[in-house]
């Protein structure tokens, strides 16, 4: 079963189950700042860090339906959970997921489209949520 996801997790992001499927994830960025904090550029097909309560496995599918900051389309993304931060991990991190994004060209003009929004921060040694 779902748990409510606290909505100041990340500052300008949120991330609510969707009632439709279990599986599916909303993902609203309303902010830059977020956006970095979740961004994983170490994926080479890029990926997002993702604040649940839910349990997930290791290469279990999920899908997320992303929102970017100043971006009225909504991005379907079909990843796999890549890592699993759980709850109470060291150092306060928050519990969630990291989503790879799959290799395909729709997705990779997502990540194109991610970095352009994140320009010269992408390099930023500011702290993130993931790894």
């Amino acid at each position: 079963m779902n748990d409510p996801i606290p909505r100041n997790i990340l500052p300008g992001a949120t991330s609510t189950p969707s009632n439709a499927r279990p599986s599916v994830i909303q993902l609203v960025f309303r902010e830059k700042g977020a956006l970095y904090a979740a961004y994983i550029p170490l994926f080479s097909e890029g990926g997002l860090f993702v604040p649940t309560t839910r349990e997930y496995k290791l290469g279990e599918d999920i899908y997320l339906l992303l929102s970017l900051p100043d971006d009225p389309q909504r991005y379907p993304v079909a990843g796999k959970v890549a890592w699993i931060t759980p709850p109470n991990a060291s150092g306060g991190r928050t519990q969630g997921v990291g989503v790879r994004f799959p290799s395909d060209d729709k997705t990779r003009l997502l990540k194109l489209r991610i970095e352009e929004i994140l320009g010269t921060s992408i390099s930023s040694a500011k702290p993130t949520q993931t790894i």
